[in-house]
């Protein structure tokens, strides 16, 4: 059986940041680490689901909005994917840090919120989005290179 691609990085060397896992064509997946894999520190349900929900809303409401194929959590808790068509890294990079500052920012209930909106609406919190959402804005800021997990 062929070996999927993001089984072939050594995930204890991937630092929280913002990387480029793959490109298919168009369509670019970009790993969102939000923690160091195999760290012991993960993220809850939660917080997953909760900034799933804001960032999801956000990205696909902003100026990158037309070309998000997918925003979620990964299965290891440890950050999010995006996928985005046919945009380069910095613009990406440029709408998620705007998004991260809304978050962080943001005043009112978690989007989507309610039991018509969501499978499991009793889970979200607005103070853990905007929680992970501020450490992971901090980390991006502060990240140095370009975006691969060299």
């Amino acid at each position: 059986m062929k070996r999927i691609a993001s089984f072939s990085v050594d995930h204890d060397r991937i630092l929280p940041g913002m990387y480029i896992s793959r490109v298919d064509g168009d369509i670019t997946t970009f790993d969102l680490r939000t923690r160091r894999p195999n760290g012991g520190d993960y993220m809850d349900h939660r917080t997953m689901h909760s900034v799933e929900h804001m960032l999801a809303t956000l990205l696909r409401n902003g100026e990158i909005g037309d070309r998000v194929i997918y925003f979620g959590p990964m299965g290891c808790q440890t950050g999010f994917y995006l996928l985005t068509r046919d945009l380069d890294p910095d613009t990406v990079k440029g709408a998620l840090l705007h998004a991260l500052e809304q978050v962080a920012a943001h005043e009112g209930e978690v989007f989507g919120a309610t039991r018509q909106e969501c499978g499991n609406y009793l889970s979200l919190d607005i103070c853990d989005a905007k929680r992970e959402c501020a450490a992971y804005l901090n980390i991006l800021t502060h990240q140095k290179g370009g975006y691969t997990y060299d």
